[in-house]
């Protein structure tokens, strides 16, 4: 939401108040005076006129965690450990997931409780890349690299998958970036070359890579710099 918008509905002062607070620079956004009423805020933002606290900023919580296998990637369930389980912090439960992974998956996971940043970052149309390291129980054929890069078309979706790459690192194991997340994809993807995944791990989100120092099951805020990647302009 603009500023001049959010401070116009502020105790209904109108358009017109609310200009003027800004011209005469009484608002301020997280500490700073700011005169532009298109100025964006949200509900992380912190406002003040003059000397009063109008809104206080929500936490805006960013995380990354090695997911273990056998966690599922949802906030609670009566039958499996959740990924949320592993995190120890006290605003957890306002957490949703950024790109979840299979029960049986590991890697990272990215969780969050701003829902334009993971909207952006998960929206297919924006082609983040995703990559993956997997193991199959065949050797992988050459031939599949042309058929990954072509697409598969999956009858029940009605679709036909971004193209993908697929690089052979050895005989029974090959990186994969990705640039959407469909159901069960890279399975589906392997089978269609007569093939069987018998384990898949994420390495990497767009340029957010999974640390070699974070270990399985822990997990650590993202920093300035991972964030700077997918930065969103409020609403």
């Amino acid at each position: 939401m603009k500023l001049d918008r959010f401070l116009a509905k502020h105790d209904a002062m109108g358009g017109k108040n609310a200009r003027r607070l800004l011209m005469e620079k009484r608002v301020s956004v997280d500490g700073n005076l700011v005169t532009d009423g298109t100025r964006e805020v949200n509900r992380f933002s912190r406002i003040e006129l003059d000397t009063r606290v109008i809104q206080e900023s929500e936490r805006a919580i960013y995380l990354m965690l090695h997911k273990p296998m056998g966690y599922l990637s949802a906030t609670m369930d009566d039958t499996h450990p959740t990924i949320l389980d592993l995190i120890d912090d006290p605003d957890r439960s306002t957490l949703h997931i950024a790109g979840r992974l299979d029960r049986n998956t590991s890697g990272l996971v990215l969780l969050t409780n701003d829902g334009r940043w993971s909207k952006r970052l998960m929206t297919p149309d924006k082609k983040v890349p995703k990559v993956y390291l997997v193991e199959t129980s065949e050797p992988i054929a050459l031939e599949a690299v042309a058929a990954f890069a072509e697409g598969f078309y999956f009858h029940t979706e009605d679709l036909t998958t971004l193209p993908a790459r697929l690089i052979i690192l050895d005989k029974h194991h090959a990186r994969l970036t990705l640039y959407e997340g469909r159901y069960h994809q890279v399975k589906r993807m392997f089978h269609r070359v007569n093939n069987r995944v018998i384990s898949l791990h994420r390495e990497s989100i767009g340029s957010i890579k999974l640390p070699s120092n974070l270990a399985v099951g822990q997990w650590r805020p993202l920093t300035a710099e991972e964030l700077q990647t997918f930065h969103v302009t409020s609403e």
